[in-house]
């Protein structure tokens, strides 16, 4: 019998420990149609921020259409994570830069400006994710 209890409260443990869920990222106020959206999910500390979009847990990429955007991740496990968006208007994959600040529009989970006093970091824009969530990123520019 605690053999049959230890095996059910096993099982049941595990199957928590699997369940997925979806993240919609609803990226809102582009400037223009040119280039790409470049939506990127980061999972651990220290990913952000991210100067050449590559410390990523995933990414995805839109066609702009209007001046906002919608990507969905798809069955992600529960954790903290933070979002970054690029408007790659180039197509480069990179974040153009002038002096210090981007040339192409940026946007963070939680964050509707940056400043040098207000700079976006993986504690700051990160969120608990553990259930199907919608979420929206202001686009900065400059």
């Amino acid at each position: 019998m605690k053999r049959t209890i230890l095996i059910l409260t096993m099982l049941l443990l595990s199957l928590g420990a699997n369940e997925r869920f979806n993240l919609t990222v609803d990226v809102q106020g582009l400037k223009n149609q040119k280039g790409v959206v470049l939506v990127n999910l980061y999972n651990k500390e220290g990913t952000i921020p991210d100067k050449n979009f590559t410390k990523y847990f995933k990414k995805e990429i839109a066609p702009i259409t209007g001046s906002s955007v919608k990507v969905t991740f798809k069955n992600l496990p529960k954790g903290r994570y933070a979002v970054g968006v690029l408007h790659d208007e180039n197509g480069d994959g990179k974040v153009e830069k002038g002096f210090m600040l981007p040339k192409e529009g940026v946007g963070f989970s939680n964050f509707d400006s940056i400043s040098p006093f207000n700079k976006p970091n993986f504690k700051k824009a990160s969120f608990m994710f553990d259930k199907d969530k919608s979420i929206k990123v202001k686009m900065i520019y400059f």
